[in-house]
Parts: C-alpha cells; structure tokens; sequence
C-alpha cells in the first residue's frame, strides 16, 4: 500500500466529526490542508469518500464501507497507545526473572513480596533453575535478569553485580557427634559419606574446584537436586549435607544438626544480579532493578 497513513487518519477524523473544520480542529492542521488530504486519498483509490451536506460532511457508500475497516485500525492504535502507557505507568506489564532455589529463597523472595505490594498489576514470571541454566536464559533473552551465584565465568553479554555472600559448609546429625566440636581436614571428610547437589549447580561446581585445589577427590553418596533435600537426608544421618548454610540454620539453631569446623574453611561465595549488557529491559524491569538496591 502506498497510500500515506496520515491519509487515513484525517479521513477518520473527519468521518467521526461530520465536518471539514471540526476535523482541522482536532488535527491542529488547517481547513484547507484537510480538504487537501481528502482529495489525495481520493484519488490514491478512485473514488469518492464523501459528500457535502448543509451541516458539514457524510461518508458516500464507499466511504462508509472504508470507515467501517479505518476505525477499526485507528482503535487499535489508540489502545496501544494507552497500553504502552500503562507499561510506563507500571500499570501493567510483565518482568521475568531467573533464579535457583536459594537466590529466591534468601534474597529475592522479600523484594518481591514489597515489589508486588505497590506495583500490583504487574506480573512476575520467576523461571526457577540453577545457575548455569539461569545464564543460558539470559542469553537467549528468556529473562530479564537473573539472580545467580558465583562461580560465574566472565562474559561480556551480561554485567554482574554483587548483592549478598553466601557461605557452603557440611552439616550431618548425632550419628557423626565423633565429629563435632574439632577440627575435620578435607582428606578425613572424604572417608564419611557425604550429600552433595548435583553436579548441574554452580555450588556443586564450587564445592568441587576447592576439593581439586585441596587434591581431595570427594565421591558424594547421595546427588539430590535440591538443598532442602539434603537437609532432610542429613537429619536421618543418611551423610554429612553440603549446603549453603542458610538452608541449614533453622535445624543448626534447634541443635538437630551440627556444622562441621572444616579444614581449611571454604571461602564465602558471592550471590550476584546478572541483566543483559545490551539488551532492553522493560520499565517494570528497570523499576524492580532500582527496588533491588534499596535495603529492606
């Protein structure tokens, strides 16, 4: 179509008005270019759109059949008009972020729970995956950012920033009390049956590099998929857990588990917020970003 669609949008104007200078009116354009635009698009599709009457204008039986398909159009962007608005209202939109078990858990979840409070017509889409995976959406654009734990490799598709430490450490229940209350070595710990994530996670990547670094090679009995899993197992004294320590602490306070005083202690690791380097970020996006860095 070669037609100018500002055609077609004085046509409209002019239908809806009835009247030539009502239309001028509403364009903020002069009476005499609108008679000129309604010329033009007459000619553009050979016929006549509109006829004079003693009030104004009426659309001629062509020019109804194209108003009928015109508004249609023209509603439809005003609506997308008023919806973008909205999305930069935060009156609607959608954010969607990646994140693991614990990242939502001790991070995210209260950041959330504020976000959704005041910005409530806003839908959160939390697709729930561990590290390795969540950087994998990110690149493929299936997330806006996502919230992830270190190690993570350099790249230059994504910026990173640090939000929280978190600490690894083994805990196991009163089956392995020969334990409690000294030093462990690396070497002794890898002769007792231990309960590690898989191997898919980036903590299982971390917990192994400082095993390697220490020359211990460590053969869990148990490879669950979840850190609450682990808990559990430990507490039936199936193994000694491997678990960020958060995961354990409610059992650790209660005194149903004990953490072991490992040598030499791991190092804390960092929880980290991962958004793309390049790509856009919706408004709603943007605004749970600045929520993000305000303390709660």
């Amino acid at each position: 179509m070669n037609t100018n669609l500002e055609y077609f949008k004085t046509f409209y104007y002019v239908a809806r008005c009835g009247s030539i200078s009502a239309a001028a009116q509403q364009l903020f354009i002069s009476q005499p270019a609108v008679s000129q635009i309604i010329k033009h698009l007459e000619n553009d599709l050979g016929s006549s759109l509109f006829f004079r009457t003693t009030k104004g204008v009426r659309l001629t039986p062509e020019g109804e059949v194209l108003f009928s398909y015109v508004a249609k159009g023209y509603d439809c962007f005003v609506q997308a008009e008023a919806v973008f608005q909205q999305m930069l209202d935060l009156e609607s939109g959608e954010i969607r972020i990646g994140a693991s078990d614990m990242t939502l858990q001790f991070y995210l979840l209260p950041y959330l729970e504020e976000f959704h409070r005041r910005y409530p017509k806003i839908k959160i889409k939390v697709s729930n995956a561990p590290t390795p995976e969540t950087i994998g959406l990110l690149k493929e654009g299936g997330i806006d950012f996502g919230v992830v734990t270190a190690p993570l490799d350099p790249d230059p598709d994504f910026t990173v920033r640090e939000v929280a430490q978190i600490q690894d450490c083994f805990v196991a229940g009163e089956e392995f009390s020969q334990l409690r209350g000294r030093d462990v070595s690396l070497k002794e710990l890898s002769s007792y049956p231990v309960v590690m994530l898989e191997k898919r996670t980036s903590t299982r990547r971390f917990v192994d590099s400082c095993m390697e670094k220490a020359g211990i090679s460590l053969d869990p009995e148990f490879e669950l998929a979840t850190s609450e899993l682990i808990v559990q197992f430990a507490l039936r004294c199936m193994g000694i857990g491997c678990v960020v320590r958060n995961f354990a602490q409610g059992q650790l306070e209660e005194n149903t588990l004990f953490e072991l005083s490992i040598q030499p202690p791991f190092p804390p690791r960092k929880m980290c917020l991962i958004t793309p380097a390049k790509a856009p970020i919706s408004p709603a996006g943007k605004r749970l970003l600045q929520f993000l860095e305000i303390p709660l």
